[in-house]
């Protein structure tokens, strides 16, 4: 996404709050109030980032509540819940650095969003990115 001349590069503090927002999304929140109380207008380019690590934070935390829910109704199944402890089991083992499997996909994720803070570029997430860009339209 190509923004007007005077937004094309972000200051070095919007690209930490940026980053530091798709690391702890709940600082992009409290980015998002102060201005708000503030009474302030945020750059495109933050705008963009913190609301795509909000709305990441808040789909990831559905899917895990989800999946844990399905795992629970799933476990009383006879015979199913010894192949769903498994497979749980494995997903969340540390194997490296002390990584799980699950745990070292989602910091491979985020430093593919960190990148693209990096890069002066809006990091393109399937769906989320759409979704935002379509909540922000004529503020982007």
């Amino acid at each position: 996404m190509s923004y007007p001349l005077k937004y094309r590069t972000p200051s070095a503090a919007e690209k930490l709050i940026a980053i530091l927002s798709y690391i702890f999304p709940l600082i992009g929140f409290v980015v998002i109030i102060i201005t708000a109380l503030m009474r302030k207008d945020m750059k495109p380019f933050l705008k963009y980032h913190i609301f795509q690590s909000i709305f990441i934070a808040f789909a990831l935390w559905l899917v895990i509540s989800g999946l844990t829910l399905a795992m629970n109704l799933i476990s009383y199944i006879p015979g199913v819940k010894n192949i769903v402890s498994i497979v749980t089991f494995f997903l969340n083992t540390p194997l490296f650095f002390g990584f799980s499997v699950v745990t070292f996909a989602y910091l491979v994720f985020v430093l593919y969003l960190i990148l693209g803070v990096l890069r002066n570029s809006d990091s393109y997430v399937p769906w989320v990115s759409n979704i935002i860009k379509a909540n922000l339209r004529g503020q982007l």
